[in-house]
């Protein structure tokens, strides 16, 4: 019974944070264009499905990703092992954003451009290749933030300096970046904070910074996404230099 309460409650906030979209949708379409919403059925249960979907994401994140992260967390803390963290820590960058959907979707957009444009052969090999090359080049700048980010809360670092030092660099490396990569780039440092890497990467920075003596959750444990959303653009303006 309890766990239906909780479900209900999740729906019922779903449709909460879906309302606002759907008035704007509802307002403009009506109003400013003044044209009959097309295939109403279709959409109504689209908007059906993804109120449900959103509610059994929630309630996975909070039964299932978020203990799973805070778990790990404890237990490498109390292991006193940071080496061993440290790797943990890139190995869960590396491993949720090489299976982020938004990023596989960008990454495969990204070569068909490229390939229309020449930059790249325009065939299937070829764009194939880019789109790995993409991917696996934001995955390993996730892994190394990720990686960077723990071991500023292990030793209780201050964030901003880290932040305003790589966004720096990313201002340097976009003069001299290609041009043809660095919109590419700058989307990529969204697209690592999506459904797959935030819940377990949050998780884990809140659950080490609860677990280590004389840090606070609020202010040490959150922030890690920071640099994964950083880092990204980082590596993809340095791969489009390279290839």
């Amino acid at each position: 019974m309890n766990q239906l309460r909780h479900f209900l409650g999740s729906v019922l906030s779903s449709v909460r944070d879906l309302l606002p979209i759907v008035l704007v949708v509802a307002f403009f379409q009506a109003v400013v264009i003044q044209q009959p919403v097309p295939e109403i059925g279709r959409i109504l249960s689209g908007s059906l499905l993804v109120i449900l979907g959103l509610a059994f994401f929630v309630r996975g994140l909070e039964q299932g990703l978020f203990p799973i992260g805070e778990s790990i967390a404890y237990a490498f803390a109390r292991k006193g092992n940071l080496a061993w963290l440290l790797v943990f820590a890139f190995a869960l960058g590396f491993g949720t954003t090489i299976a982020e959907p938004a990023l596989i979707a960008v990454a495969e957009e990204a070569a068909e451009i490229a390939a229309d444009a020449r930059v790249i052969a325009q065939d299937m090999e070829a764009m194939e290749e880019y789109a790995f090359g993409l991917r696996l080049t934001v995955a390993l700048s996730v892994g190394f933030a990720i990686a960077v980010g723990v071991y500023r809360i292990v030793r209780g670092w201050p964030i901003q300096y880290f932040i305003i030092a790589g966004y720096i660099g990313v201002v340097i490396m976009t003069a001299f970046a290609p041009p043809e990569i660095i919109g590419i780039a700058y989307d990529s440092g969204g697209v690592t904070t999506s459904t797959v890497t935030v819940p377990l990467v949050t998780a884990l920075g809140v659950g080490l910074a609860e677990s280590i003596k004389g840090r606070n959750p609020m202010v040490d444990g959150f922030g890690l996404i920071a640099f994964a959303s950083l880092t990204p653009m980082i590596f993809v303006m340095a791969y489009g230099m390279i290839i």
